[in-house]
């Protein structure tokens, strides 16, 4: 069978065991764990129709409320990594310091809401993930008894394929939108048995470079809330400089993952190319899905 059920089945029996071990101070690596493998989850429901589901509903809804408040945490980890990493000038290091405290307090808020909840709303969302797993148990009995391969992961994946490549040339406001889209795609492409790992790769490059670039954009405007120096600050010009290149290198890497493996982008495509249907590259790690 061309999707391996076991990569199906797995990113729901982490949120458990994440869900029943987490504390009121998780670790990054929890965190980090926990937002992953929520992500993998939703493009799993997704690519086998089960996201508009009652049981999909009843699971979506709470798990996406988890995943936002890890999120914040998240942040918090990432960006005081960044930061750290600045060498302020002389004159600039009590705004450093002062960075790295807000950041600190911050992730401790953080950190506490998302225990409370995960106390309060984790036992139900626990339970729902059991249903799940026995639902997607018997969807692999079912297609292993009619020999047929299920396609609903492939065809998700050349939907997700287009809408990457389709559109005009990328732009500030759309490169983190873009993002989540290649992490869905990435996702699903890795259902199967044997994914195409080059571009399974190239999606988890640009989505790195992506993810990147908006956290630092996301520390500029952390910074300009919590510094009082305004335009003369060196450190926020450090930051602001250091944002504009990690855009530069993300747009860039963002259109040539377009251009090489999803079609060309930025151009209006002829009746003929369109008929064509999806580029190569994309084709053969669809199939991969379901062959």
């Amino acid at each position: 069978m061309a999707v391996e059920f076991k990569k199906v089945l797995k990113p729901g029996c982490k949120l458990r065991k994440l869900l029943k071990r987490m504390g009121a101070r998780p670790t990054p690596e929890q965190v980090h764990d926990f937002r992953t493998n929520s992500r993998k989850l939703e493009a799993n429901l997704e690519a086998f129709g089960i996201d508009g589901s009652r049981v999909g509903k009843r699971i979506l809804k709470p798990l996406s409320r988890f995943r936002k408040r890890a999120g914040k945490i998240r942040d918090m980890d990432v960006l005081t990594s960044y930061a750290a990493t600045i060498q302020p000038q002389d004159g600039e290091k009590d705004c450093a310091v002062q960075l790295l405290e807000h950041l600190g307090a911050k992730r401790r808020q953080h950190a506490r809401k998302f225990y409370r909840v995960s106390r309060q709303d984790g036992p139900v969302l626990i339970k729902r993930l059991k249903k799940l797993e026995r639902k997607l148990a018997k969807s692999e009995a079912r297609t292993e008894k009619d020999g047929r391969p299920d396609s609903m992961a492939c065809s998700v994946a050349l939907q997700l394929g287009s809408r990457l490549a389709s559109g005009a040339r990328l732009n500030h406001s759309m490169l983190h939108p873009f993002r989540l889209k290649v992490k869905e795609l990435r996702n699903v492409l890795r259902l199967a048995g044997d994914p195409d790992q080059n571009l399974v790769d190239a999606l988890g490059s640009v989505k790195d470079v992506i993810g990147e670039w908006h956290d630092w954009e996301e520390l500029v405007g952390i910074a300009e809330k919590t510094l009082d120096h305004g335009t003369q600050c060196k450190l926020m010009q450090t930051l602001t400089a250091t944002t504009q290149k990690k855009f530069e290198k993300a747009l860039s890497e963002a259109e040539e993952l377009r251009k090489r493996y999803l079609g060309l982008s930025g151009r209006k495509r002829s009746t003929r190319s369109q008929a064509a249907g999806p580029p190569e590259p994309l084709l053969r790690a669809a199939m991969k899905l379901a062959a």
